[in-house]
């Protein structure tokens, strides 16, 4: 293999002014933020931390949406901003089409926005979510305060380990893209969005394209890898590798993955007549997709049958582990919903007893639990609302649910004829696209961060 000698750029790049233009803006305005600010460093509040955190994830789709709109495509402002929220949430919903025809520095522009993104929402998880009380990573506390102390002493050190794990497992996807036999600019642009479970692909046909089992089934791997609490390589990278094997919400992330894929690819096997290899790696890779909500896509899956698609509506919600890239409920929000009920059952059987609720060897708290209920709660009353309303809107049932479901989880791809595995959210009317780009924001913050803010206690204060 010979390394092109447009290695850089990656091909043509006839949009190169459109991203000068964007950079220009961005130094502008970054340039009056910072005179505006003044040098005295000051320490931010609660109150402020809410604040800067939904700003963020505002104003970084707005910045970099700007290559799209000033770019040759003739985008809308509408169009290229939701292309930009849903890279930058590693949503994956797409509203361009002849991807396969696009400019190579557009491509590698979605792309990057994907992974700068992953990348933004570990160190969310990780480290401001958890200071604000908010997010799975607070059920970790107690070994996050353990490894903080021992293996990592500085923060600076906790946030190099991020970045070096995150390199590092975006490298060897690149590597492993390309020994499998994807050109040099496809695997580095699939490689960002495996990574970042984003979606993004450079066809139409996103994974499709790719008739190579080994191809599938590597990026299975990386898109569990991406759904994988992050903290725990940094862990492994201290020489600890027993949390990351022992750790009960990795274990039951990956038996889930393998019991679903194994269920669809039985079901395929007896309703079709398919090659059980072949269906059980297009399962796996579909599977692991949707519930990571990297968003690709191998085959049009609502074509497998209404069992099928049943159970990739459902599973639109799980999500990865707290502390990934991915989005959606999270995989130990399940896990502590079942100890509930384990609980409540042994309740029912021995009114008097005193019942500890253990997690990872951990004893949970009562604030923890009431916390994953609430979120529970209001991801589901959040659902119901965004569904109401692109159902008034005029979007049919299949498209207001599936919609409302793949932009609150950040998954991509919903269910039906226009926004399916083989669809794209093009045709949406502006109103509709406009209420899942909030929707893919307040999934991407938890809910409860956005939210809080619309409080009249949280302004008081």
């Amino acid at each position: 293999m010979t390394l092109p000698v447009n290695l850089l750029m990656f091909g043509n790049t006839p949009d190169w002014l459109a991203f000068v233009k964007s950079a220009s803006i961005c130094f502008g305005v970054g340039l009056i933020c910072f005179f505006s600010a003044g040098r005295k460093r000051h320490a931010l509040k609660q109150r402020q931390m809410f604040i800067l955190t939904v700003s963020a994830w505002i104003f970084i789709p707005l910045f970099s949406s700007l290559p799209l709109l000033l770019s040759d495509l003739e985008l809308s402002v509408t169009d290229a901003f939701f292309e930009s929220i849903s890279g930058v949430t590693t949503t994956g919903s797409t509203v361009m089409t002849g991807l396969d025809h696009l400019p190579g520095d557009i491509l590698l522009w979605r792309s990057m926005m994907q992974w700068m993104g992953g990348i933004g929402i570990i160190g969310m998880a990780v480290a401001i979510l958890p200071f604000l009380r908010i997010g799975g990573m607070r059920l970790f506390a107690t070994e996050s305060s353990e490894w903080t102390e021992k293996a990592v002493p500085r923060t600076n050190r906790l946030a190099r380990g991020l970045v070096f794990s995150y390199l590092a497992l975006t490298l060897g996807c690149v590597l492993t893209y390309w020994a499998l036999g994807m050109d040099l600019f496809g695997a580095v642009n699939h490689a960002l969005t495996t990574v970042a479970t984003g979606g993004y692909s450079t066809s139409d046909s996103s994974m499709g394209q790719f008739d190579q089992l080994s191809i599938l089934f590597a990026s299975s791997i990386f898109m569990m890898l991406g759904g994988i609490p992050f903290f725990l390589f940094v862990r492994l990278l201290n020489g600890h590798a027993q949390p990351l094997l022992r750790d009960q919400q990795i274990r039951f992330f990956i038996k889930f993955l393998l019991i679903i894929a194994s269920i669809i690819a039985a079901y395929r096997v007896w309703k079709d007549g398919t090659f059980p290899l072949d269906a059980f790696v297009h399962a796996l890779f579909n599977v692991t997709s949707v519930v990571t909500t990297t968003g690709y896509a191998s085959q049009d899956y609502s074509l497998w049958g209404p069992f099928v698609v049943v159970l990739f509506f459902f599973l639109t919600f799980v999500g990865g582990c707290s502390g990934s890239t991915s989005g959606g409920m999270k995989m130990f929000r399940f896990q502590l919903s079942m100890l509930l009920l384990k609980e409540q059952v042994l309740r029912l059987l021995h009114p008097n007893a005193v019942i500890a609720r253990h997690y990872n060897g951990r004893i949970i708290s009562d604030e923890i639990v009431a916390s994953s209920v609430a979120f529970s709660f209001i991801f589901l009353a959040t659902l119901a609302v965004v569904a109401s309303i692109l159902a008034f809107l005029g979007l049919d049932m299949t498209t207001s649910l599936s919609g409302a479901a793949t932009a609150l989880a950040n998954v991509g791809p919903g269910l039906g004829d226009t926004i399916g595995p083989a669809g794209n959210f093009q045709p949406l009317p502006d109103a509709a696209k406009w209420v899942l780009m909030v929707a893919m924001l307040l999934g991407r913050l938890e809910l409860l961060t956005v939210f809080v803010m619309f409080s009249p206690q949280f302004w008081r204060r």
